[in-house]
């Protein structure tokens, strides 16, 4: 894609990444890409906002030209230090020897720890303006969405938001960069979701924060570093997180996880017969086999509902090793505030269920139903199931 001027004088100049298969190492997003969004601001002084990831460097850098006299570049600012933001820094440099980098305290220090640069910044405090000309730049500290030093950054004439990984969301950007050209934009929500869950959750009380420190701010354009620039619409993308955000201290929508590991069917035909409760009841629940499904798609399904079923076997005297992991992150990404149940086949001792209690209690789960029975379900058992499904359904119902 070339560059786009997205409002007067500011030009996205950002590349899309289709070849990585897992962000940070973690999340799958072979099928799906990414974008790095960069954002150029040609005014009496020109500043870059973001930046892009160090193996596209001679993509991003092509684009920047198109633009820019990149020796003539006055200012970097660094919303955030990571480096799928950041990569491109040292290149950069050699290339704008004279750019002052812009960032808070605690970025001037990461300067250093990852690439040694310790001259040309400035250090920011939180509120700080910059005027470029024709446009102001006020920089907000936001620590923690999602690492300490972050920041945003808001064009004061223009109402133009950046908020690097706030807001953002997976997808490469195939042409159309906007909320209103975007031919398919609940696939880029979901992506935002998915994002979200696998990226910020566990900081929800610090996107609550930075978003009340916008309140009453005109925006008229959002323009994160991932995803989708939303400018038709600009509130529709800052109410989805704001949303999201709460359900780590409230319950969230009506509907359930169901979650699944099975050596030999036995377990999937109690699952079967537990949906059929749920499915009695009316409440929409979401399937997950965690052979097969990587948890970065589970958690957006984890988070947004207030049900979950586990169904998974006893392996070595414990829980199935599959759901195990999935679980693990569910804690480590803090999903809370949930209605729970449990089925599971044993061979003789099992173990399962007392695993899954035990991972339930440190998420402060409220677990209202389980049981695991010997080999195949009976028909009692499968009844019992059923029985089960309808009851963790009418509890997340009240």
């Amino acid at each position: 894609m070339n560059p786009v001027e997205i409002r007067p004088g500011v030009f996205w100049v950002g590349v899309n990444d289709r070849v990585t298969d897992l962000f940070e190492g973690l999340w799958p997003i072979s099928r799906e890409g990414i974008s790095y969004n960069s954002y150029l601001i040609r005014d009496e002084k020109t500043a870059l906002i973001d930046l892009s990831k160090e193996v596209l460097t001679d993509d991003y850098l092509a684009q920047l030209s198109g633009v820019l006299d990149i020796a003539s570049l006055d200012y970097v600012v660094i919303n955030h230090m990571e480096p799928d933001h950041s990569g491109v820094l040292v290149r950069l440099r050699e290339l704008a020897p004279n750019a002052i980098l812009l960032g808070m305290p605690k970025t001037v220090r990461m300067l250093n720890d990852f690439y040694g640069i310790t001259d040309n910044i400035e250090q920011l405090s939180n509120g700080q303006e910059l005027s470029l000309g024709k446009n102001t730049l006020r920089f907000v500290y936001t620590p923690f969405v999602h690492w300490p030093e972050t920041m945003m950054t808001y064009m004061v004439e223009q109402g133009v938001l950046f908020p690097c990984d706030g807001f953002g969301g997976y997808g490469a950007l195939d042409g159309a960069i906007f909320d209103d050209t975007c031919a398919d934009l609940a696939y880029f929500e979901a992506e935002a979701l998915r994002y979200f869950t696998n990226i910020v959750a566990a900081y929800s009380k610090s996107v609550l924060s930075a978003i009340g420190k916008f309140a009453g701010l005109p925006i008229e354009m959002v323009a994160p570093a991932h995803g989708l620039i939303w400018r038709k619409d600009p509130g529709r993308i800052i109410e989805l997180y704001e949303t999201w955000s709460t359900y780590y201290r409230e319950p969230a929508e009506v509907g359930i996880t169901a979650l699944f590991g099975t050596m030999y069917r036995n377990t999937e035909r109690a699952l079967s017969a537990a949906l059929d409760g749920i499915e009695a009841e009316g409440v929409p629940v979401k399937v997950y086999d965690v052979r097969k499904s990587h948890v970065s798609y589970m958690l957006s399904d984890l988070w947004t509902r207030r049900g979950v079923l586990v169904a998974a076997p006893t392996y070595e005297g414990g829980l199935f090793p599959d759901m195990m992991n999935a679980l693990a992150m569910a804690d480590r990404k803090h999903v809370a505030h949930k209605t729970a149940a449990f089925l599971g086949s044993k061979a003789w001792g099992g173990g399962a269920q007392n695993d899954f209690e035990a991972m339930a209690q440190r998420m402060g789960w409220d677990v209202v139903g389980g049981f695991d029975f010997l080999g195949g379900p009976d028909a009692g058992d499968l009844d019992r199931a059923r029985a089960m499904g309808q009851q963790l359904a009418r509890a997340i119902k009240t």
